[in-house]
């Protein structure tokens, strides 16, 4: 059979090894598996299939350093993990069974006990007696936290199959955003990283377990681990399972290109997402060690963990080159074609990690040598996919005249002191800006106070994200970034106690929005209302850090941290601190909630960077804009750029539409809600298409992204500017003041 595509050079810096107790490991999986009635009778393996797979030689490769003993228990586990696979397909997909899948899938929780003392049901199938054997052989020696973490990995590893038998069903391929999001954890790759822990024996600290650079370096040894499994796997999903969810048939939908095409571009992003990895391990953790004050034990427990990730992913590439599952071995148009000509055998893989490197310097040294300030004009604006109609609050007006006069009694009409012609706003510009007609749109149904507070965190987000580049983008001052950071949180006492006296208008404006917002709260509503300013305010780290070092981001990471800089969860959260009790907290963790949440704030985050483009790259020297990411990524111009990102905002609309059609409904019947409860959601799911239709229509209105505008504005900023350093890497030292931020809370 013909492959269909000629798998791409892959980037692979690492070189493989191989654990010496391969042989054991091999005897000892296959006696596990018989045991477990894997094989004979099983209808899904037999033994011939099992030898080929060769699931030990994946483990030996994937953790080189382990013992006989570990290296035993790591293969049974991969074992299990294919054997669901493969019997979840041959039961439940091609049956298109998805009331039998889910009362499957329900039992296995019950197999992982977080707590020692809880009892599991009596197995009734291999799958179920696998689990039960690997769970109790594996958590002794851990702790309650990873038991934890490691339940949950593996049960979304089991749930979210869910998922991909849906899309089945419907014939539905997801657009890349939501593959990328639910392939994580629907691939195993976040449970594979667990067991890494283990094999290593080297726990994660919980203190930072939940952090951006441990969480960014599991995303990212995920999303390696699955988009080069997509590659390789393709043919078999594609052909024989009749599978959707495939990176290279997602991209292939989604870009309208050649089968070849959306392969190189699926090792394009996998490259990207495996340098995020080394950017992350380079230049966070350390800083994160600081931070938390970890002693020594800890910091070599964590680099023994991302070491094991290394090997994990070298490993699991030299496997896919050997195993009979995958597309590896058709003469001409394969991986054995590209390594003839080259040494091979064991140990040889090292000999080519010159040729990885040097095919990949050229997108990693496009992402550090952007030239700012170009000269750009406006886009010419796509015909935005919107299907909800807009409302706007009577109380329009008035809410304009309260948020200049308290803006005016914050200070933020003011100069910065020590800093000459660094006023940020002045009145004109703030009524240009007219951040009330966004919440009129946001909450039409808002009373007249409510409102009022809604433009005014929309005034003091923007607010925010101009004066981080002014203050600290300037002399590069990481330092106190963090230290006005730290202030602002403490500005947010969980008890609405007094914090400490403000000292500048970004701090009197929280103070004053915390406490009339936060007061009427519950603790547990105070706290993750919190939360949700912090991770906008931490975002502001991370794009001073992107600045510092003129790099423009990975997609993947832009799209995920755009919805933190651009306050789409705080918004989102004052919506649902108005829903009460109604709703069990759990459901707004749900999927098809998040998904949501997530399809629309992209949308909205898109939308800004389309109209904000022109402010962001010729008059600000921006880096963190979608269209020029994407131009980045894929090396194109500014028009397919646009075109590209014009289409992932329709395709996150229709996502949204979707979930609220077909996922919602399907939500209310598996958790029993209440009529009550489907009445909250529902008015949820109505807010947010207010969001997304007042997101735009202020877009369209607001004076923020006018030509005529910023040309006026563009001289003062540079005038402040004499004697600047100027050339490449030193746009972060230029920064202009920049009246920017448009969305939900932080409006570029």
């Amino acid at each position: 059979m013909a492959q269909p595509f000629k798998l791409p050079e892959f980037y692979m810096p690492y070189p493989a090894r191989l654990n010496p107790h391969l042989e054991d490991a091999r005897e000892h999986s296959k006696a596990w598996a018989r045991t477990m009635r894997m094989l004979e009778g099983s209808g899904i393996w037999d033994e011939p299939t099992f030898d080929a797979h060769d699931y030990a030689l994946l483990c030996a490769y994937t953790h080189p350093d382990a013992s006989r003993a570990e290296l035993a228990l790591v293969t049974d586990w991969y074992v299990w993990v294919f054997f669901f696979d493969d019997h979840f397909l041959d039961t439940f997909k091609r049956s298109r069974d998805m009331a039998g899948a889910k009362a499957y899938l329900d039992r296995l929780p019950a197999f992982m006990p977080v707590h020692p003392a809880d009892t599991s049901p009596e197995p009734a199938n291999p799958v179920e007696e696998g689990l039960a054997d690997l769970w109790a052989r594996t958590v002794p020696t851990m702790s309650e936290s990873w038991r934890a973490r490691f339940a949950e990995a593996t049960q979304h590893l089991l749930e979210e199959s869910l998922w991909e038998l849906s899309n089945i069903s419907e014939s539905r391929v997801s657009n890349p955003v939501e593959y990328i999001e639910m392939r994580r954890k629907v691939g195993g790759a976040p449970w594979s990283a667990g067991l890494v822990e283990h094999a290593v024996g080297a726990e994660v600290p919980a203190a930072i377990a939940a952090s951006r650079p441990m969480r960014v370096l599991k995303d990212t040894f995920s999303d390696g681990v699955h988009l080069r499994n997509d590659l390789f796997s393709y043919q078999r999903e594609t052909e024989e399972e009749g599978e959707l969810a495939n990176g290279v048939l997602v991209l292939e939908r989604f870009l309208g290109c050649s089968t070849q095409q959306a392969a190189d571009a699926v090792n394009e992003l996998l490259t990207s997402r495996l340098q995020q990895f080394e950017h992350t391990a380079l230049t966070e953790l350390n800083p994160l060690f600081q931070e938390f004050g970890l002693d020594p034990q800890s910091c070599r427990d964590v680099l023994a963990y991302v070491k094991g990730l290394q090997d994990w992913q070298s490993g699991g590439h030299e496997w896919h080159l050997r195993s009979s599952r995958y597309m590896n071995g058709e003469p001409g148009s394969s991986a054995a074609a590209q390594l003839l000509g080259r040494p091979l055998g064991l140990g040889t893989s090292a000999a080519r990690v010159a040729s990885s490197l040097a095919a990949s310097l050229p997108g990693r040294l496009r992402s550090y040598t952007h030239v700012p300030y170009e000269t750009v004009g406006p886009l010419q604006l796509p015909d935005f996919h919107m299907p909800f109609a807009v409302r706007l609050s009577p109380h329009l007006d008035a809410s304009r005249e309260h948020i200049v006069d308290w803006a005016g009694r914050m200070g933020m009409l003011d100069s910065l002191p020590g800093i000459p012609g660094s006023g940020l706003w002045d009145e004109r510009r703030l009524r240009g800006f007219d951040f009330a007609l966004c919440s009129a749109g946001i909450h039409p149904d808002a009373t007249p106070a409510d409102l009022d507070l809604t433009t005014g965190w929309l005034t003091w987000g923007t607010y925010g994200d101009d004066y981080f580049p002014v203050v600290f983008g300037r002399t590069l001052d990481m330092a106190g970034a963090k230290a006005c950071n730290e202030r602002l949180s403490a500005l947010m006492p969980l008890d609405v106690s007094t914090g400490p006296a403000p000292l500048n208008a970004l701090e009197r404006g929280l103070a004053d929005l915390w406490t009339r917002t936060a007061g009427p709260m519950t603790p547990d509503a105070r706290r993750r209302f919190r939360d949700s300013i912090e991770d906008m305010t931490g975002s502001w780290l991370w794009e001073l850090a992107n600045r510092i070092q003129n790099r423009i981001p990975d997609p993947v990471d832009y799209i995920e941290m755009r919805r933190k800089t651009f306050g789409s969860d705080l918004t989102m959260s004052l919506s649902r601190l108005a829903h009460g009790q109604t709703v069990p907290p759990e459901i707004y963790r749900t999927r098809p909630i998040r998904a949501m949440e997530n399809s629309a704030a992209d949308y909205a985050c898109l939308l800004n960077d389309v109209f904000s483009y022109q402010k962001e790259i010729q008059f600000e020297g921006e880096i963190h804009n979608a269209v020029l990411v994407v131009q980045n990524f894929l090396n194109c111009g500014r028009s397919e750029a646009l075109a590209t990102v014009s289409d992932l905002m329709t395709s996150r609309m229709r996502q949204f539409e979707h979930i609220v059609s077909t996922e919602l409904p399907a939500l209310y019947e598996e958790f029993d809600l209440t009529p009550s409860a489907r009445q909250v959601l529902d008015g949820y799911a109505e807010e947010l298409r207010n969001w997304l239709a007042g997101i735009l229509l202020w877009h369209q209105e607001c004076r923020r992204y006018v030509e005529s505008e910023l040309l006026r504005h563009a001289a003062p900023a540079a005038a402040a500017l004499p004697g600047g350093p100027v050339g490449l890497g030193t746009s972060a030292a230029r920064l202009s003041p920049r009246p920017d931020l448009a969305g939900a809370v932080a409006v570029r």
